[in-house]
């Protein structure tokens, strides 16, 4: 029996089926008031209908239908740029969001382009990023490795298999692989020239300056052994800092070259001063050669006429007291990074030194490593041990419009410029972009020397390990560990398909050679598509530069296989601007 209750009170539906399982008016437990209802404990669904948790506007996926969204995401990223792998590599172009167009083939450049929703996607992209900052090589390979690791993984989750358990395989997996890795290296000599530039070769061969790798290598290789430092036993190579590449557009691409020194887009400040100078005495200076100006504003009060003149006198002498601290030491040239005054001007033109004014700190730091200058900061502590003697040349050219400061013929640079010409400014920014990845390689080689074949040999090496190793393995784990094999057969897959050859014949011959004693040498040639000895071709790739693809893609693949659930919040359109502004709080 339905209680009674006044008329007043609408009840929903699920109320109503409520009230009819109470008991008769005429039995003690009741009355029952109608919000007693709304008390009532509730887990997950009521009579059917679902409570909402989380607000209206957040949006939850769990599950098995995360794992596989995530892979799907992974798939398609990998998707996007499995085309830019190996010598016969297409190009993307991509239109940015400011309408600037980007041609290229590296991959982080492409992904960095890319404008995605997904959380997987995004971390697909991080791990392209941070394989260019390490290395600055093997951006391509990561991804389309990283794919199908999680690929290889679907097929075990649809069998219910726990991702731990993947997991697990997939760590023991990196660990043989890393082992693997530097059993099958070989040692190089750094000083070997001709060694060096066959590797860096091979790191350029899939980019658009295959064209011109001779010239490119033989730049990379001078501007790294020109930065390269040693001191106290440790290596340092600091390309970002000391190696600048300049792009002049205008010329062809075989004019340019790596200097003996610095070049800087500045020119003199007065057209009398000298533009060429043979073994320049240089000054490099962190202040301005002008009055100086209060910090904050300052007011002068004058009650006499004179004491303006005197105020004007007092500025002069100050510029003549600092430029007479310069010219003492008999400099050919000073560059500083602030202003110089036309007084200053005049002074240091009567002492026949030429200035150059507002030149980046960065730059100013190269010209300091380059000619053995040290950089001051306050003119009366000049002394002669400041002075920089190292450089063999100043002088001024133009090229197109505009005035560049070459400061070359160095006696032992530790900075250089990279002087690259080319047709338009979307052909230097991928030939720049291609040559960074030329310097990252000879740095990774000159820093640790060795090095493993290319072209899919030592996927396929390590494959064959692998698939030995799972023989022994028994449990669940040998699965997923087996499939880690499988996966790594991507790349030699993916040099195939983008040479046109046929892809089942010929990794079926190479998995077969593999198993041949000694053949681990043995990859697809990128430009035929067939079988090759990758000593005789002269293919090698830095072990650094492998290990770090290796330890980002299996790292990923496990970071992504261990998300079970997805909570997005979107914002509503419209909330912002319906949401009433905050009150003034109250004093």
């Amino acid at each position: 029996a339905v209680p009674i209750l006044p008329s007043r009170v609408r009840l929903s539906p699920l109320e109503r089926c409520f009230l009819s399982c109470l008991p008769s008016p005429e039995s003690s437990s009741f009355p029952v008031r109608v919000s007693d209802f709304f008390y009532l404990p509730v887990t997950g669904e009521m009579m059917g209908r679902p409570v909402l948790v989380l607000s209206q506007n957040m949006k939850r996926e769990s599950g098995r239908k995360v794992q596989a969204g995530n892979i799907n995401a992974a798939k398609t990223i990998a998707d996007v740029i499995r085309t830019c792998l190996g010598p016969r590599a297409m190009m993307k172009m991509l239109l940015d969001p400011m309408g600037g167009i980007v041609m290229t083939n590296d991959g982080n450049a492409i992904l960095r382009e890319i404008q995605v929703q997904h959380p997987a996607a995004k971390s697909m992209i991080e791990i392209s990023r941070t394989q260019d900052e390490e290395v600055g090589d093997g951006t391509t390979s990561v991804i389309i490795l990283a794919g199908e690791m999680l690929a290889v993984a679907e097929q075990f989750l649809a069998q219910q298999i726990h991702p731990t358990v993947i997991i697990s395989a997939y760590r023991k997996a990196l660990d043989d692989i890393i082992t693997t890795l530097k059993e099958n290296s070989t040692p190089v000599d750094a000083n070997n020239r001709e060694m060096m530039l066959k590797i860096i070769n091979s790191a350029i061969n899939t980019k658009v300056i295959s064209r011109w790798s001779d010239l490119a290598c033989s730049i990379a290789l001078d501007a790294v052994k020109t930065v390269e430092l040693e001191e106290n036993g440790r290596k340092e190579i600091d390309i970002k800092k000391y190696a600048k590449v300049e792009k002049i557009p205008g010329g062809i691409i075989e004019d340019s070259c790596v200097l003996r020194g610095v070049m800087i887009n500045k020119d003199i400040t007065h057209p009398k001063m000298r533009r060429y100078i043979k073994n320049p005495r240089i000054i490099l200076l962190d202040c301005a050669l002008e009055y100086k100006k209060g910090e904050s504003q300052t007011d002068i009060e004058i009650t006499r006429e004179e004491d303006f003149a005197r105020i004007l006198q007092l500025e002069e002498e100050y510029i003549q007291q600092i430029c007479a601290d310069i010219v003492r030491l008999k400099p050919d040239l000073i560059i500083t990074e602030k202003g110089v005054s036309d007084l200053s001007q005049h002074y240091l033109m009567k002492a026949n030194i030429t200035a150059i004014r507002r030149v980046k700190k960065t730059d100013n730091n190269r010209i300091a490593r380059a000619c053995g200058a040290r950089i001051v900061n306050r003119t009366d502590e000049l002394r002669e041990e400041d002075m920089g003697t190292g450089a063999g040349l100043f002088e001024i050219k133009k090229i197109g419009d505009d005035y560049f400061t070459f400061i070359t013929e160095c006696k032992d640079p530790k900075a250089c410029t990279i002087i690259l010409r080319g047709a338009s400014k979307e052909i230097l920014a991928e030939v720049e972009r291609n040559l960074q990845d030329a310097m990252q390689v000879c740095r990774n080689v000159l820093i640790d020397p060795y090095l493993v074949p290319g072209g899919g040999a030592i996927e396929m090496a390590v494959a064959h390990v692998l698939t030995e190793k799972s023989k022994a393995m028994t449990g669940i784990e040998q699965w997923p560990y087996r499939a880690v094999a499988q996966a790594l057969e991507v790349i030699p897959r993916t040099l195939i398909q983008n040479c046109g050859a046929s892809t089942i014949r010929v990794l079926t011959s190479l998995r077969a050679k593999h198993t041949q004693e000694g053949s681990q040498m043995w990859g697809v040639n990128g430009e035929t598509g067939s079988l090759a000895d990758m000593k005789e071709l002269g293919i090698w790739e830095p072990l650094a530069v492998k290990q770090q693809t290796y330890k980002t893609a299996v790292e990923t693949a496990i970071l992504l296989l261990r998300i079970d659930d997805i909570v997005s919040g979107h914002k509503k359109k419209g909330d912002e601007q319906s949401r009433p502004a905050p009150e003034p709080a109250q004093e």
